[in-house]
């Protein structure tokens, strides 16, 4: 199960994309160490007053999944960094080579090692 989760995050009073930065870098920085888990900024790059981070985590149940992704969004909203404006999260299922739930965007032969 591979659990995706989007947070934006409003950023008010922040005046500069340097700013933002440290901010954004701040709260992946900290949600990176407590949880282990694949984190980046993904949309919004150049707005300095918003910040779209996304976040993702595999494991083999969903509940798990979701526990994980609903923990981060909790300690991000606690950071005091930034008002969490918006979340979404999204799960995927894995079987038998195909991704269900989400876009298949390459088959699993696609990453076999040549012989």
């Amino acid at each position: 199960m591979i659990g995706a989760c989007r947070v934006e995050l409003a950023l008010s009073g922040v005046d500069s994309l340097k700013a933002k930065r440290s901010i954004v870098r701040s709260v992946l920085d900290r949600t990176r160490a407590k949880f282990d888990v694949t984190a980046a900024e993904v949309e919004a790059m150049d707005e300095h007053t918003r910040a779209v981070l996304g976040f993702v985590v595999v494991s083999n149940e969903r509940a798990h999944a979701e526990g994980r992704l609903r923990a981060i969004h909790e300690f991000v909203e606690h950071t005091g960094l930034a008002r969490v404006r918006q979340v979404k999260t999204e799960f995927t299922r894995i079987l038998e080579g195909r991704a269900t739930g989400g876009d298949v965007v390459a088959d699993w032969s696609d990453f076999e090692a040549d012989e």
